[in-house]
């Protein structure tokens, strides 16, 4: 189903349709300030598993980020950030980043045992966050490759739904994606490193 959503004005009665497919354990594609995303209910774990076979990966490593709607989320699936990191991420959010924090418990019992660090999103997109917003808990974010060996990252959403319609249940149409995806940051160790130089600038980085 490929189902168009205004991207500065999002329709709340699609944004509940999209909520309900996911409640339902439904696997979506839906649009970020970068690139177009999967996406599940990060508390469904039939839902990651099918993310993960979507992606040719076991779930068990799969490094999935999480989308929050605003930095509270933080204490709940995040061990205490340095001051310094949290003042950035205040800084920068919403945008462009992932930001690789490390995992506390809540974490690994969704994922696997061993997972140590969680990605964590907030991306400058009205659809994403009221997503999120509205459902009450984060969703995950893995990027949408296209198969083309040109173009890395599909932009056009129809192009999308007419290669995913049979395998995920909602397309989100929310206008073209971007062809840059996040810039990584890895704040898990006390220091920032640059792991992925993506769509958001880096300098403020020392």
């Amino acid at each position: 189903m490929l189902l168009e959503i205004h991207p500065d004005n999002p329709d709340i009665r699609k944004i509940k349709q999209v909520i309900t497919c996911l409640q339902e354990g439904g696997v979506i594609i839906y649009p970020t300030d970068t690139v177009y995303s999967f996406g599940c209910d990060m508390l469904n774990r039939k839902a990651l598993e099918k993310v993960a076979r979507l992606k040719k990966i076991k779930l068990e490593k799969a490094n999935f980020s999480i989308v929050c709607n605003d930095l509270a989320h933080l204490s709940e699936y995040s061990k205490p950030v340095d001051n310094s990191v949290f003042k950035l991420m205040k800084s920068v959010l919403p945008g462009p980043y992932t930001f690789i924090l490390e995992a506390n418990r809540n974490i690994p019992k969704i994922f696997s045992e061993k997972k140590k660090t969680i990605g964590i999103r907030i991306p400058d997109n009205k659809i994403a966050l009221s997503i999120v917003s509205a459902l009450g808990n984060p969703i995950i974010a893995s990027s949408v490759h296209d198969e083309d060996t040109v173009l890395e990252y599909s932009t056009d959403p129809e192009s999308i739904h007419e290669t995913w319609e049979n395998l995920v249940d909602i397309v989100i149409d929310g206008g073209p994606g971007s062809l840059q995806a996040s810039t990584i940051l890895d704040c898990s160790k006390g220091e920032i490193e640059l792991i992925r130089l993506g769509k958001g600038p880096v300098d403020f980085i020392s």
